[in-house]
């Protein structure tokens, strides 16, 4: 599984938090990716991962010859996983928009 969506939204988490503390830097790195697209391709691997472990699922309910047990099982680990994963960066994402709003200004 790719992880390479949500450990960018986790480091621009992390980039937010500094600056939001005074440590960062203002402006953003050159190339950097726009916060709302990174967000949206880390919600699309965890949806594909859910898709794919379903499918994995189905094809091994129906009997299908080359899915076997060990395969689904990892792959509904995997999407668990990532689904977990995301609810506590959507955690951590709604308890710094709480901080935010009670800044005092």
């Amino acid at each position: 599984m790719d992880t390479k969506g949500i450990d960018q939204l986790l480091s621009q988490m992390n980039a937010a938090a500094e600056l939001a503390a005074g440590k960062g830097n203002v402006t953003p790195a050159a190339g950097a990716a726009n916060f709302a697209d990174v967000l949206k391709d880390a919600l699309e691997q965890v949806n594909s991962a859910e898709l794919a472990a379903e499918k994995k699922a189905e094809d091994f309910q129906m009997g299908k010859p080359d899915a076997n047990l060990q395969e689904v099982m990892v792959s509904l680990q995997k999407a668990n996983l990532s689904f977990q994963t995301m609810v506590q960066v959507r955690n951590k994402l709604v308890a710094a928009y709480q901080d935010i709003m009670n800044m005092q200004v």
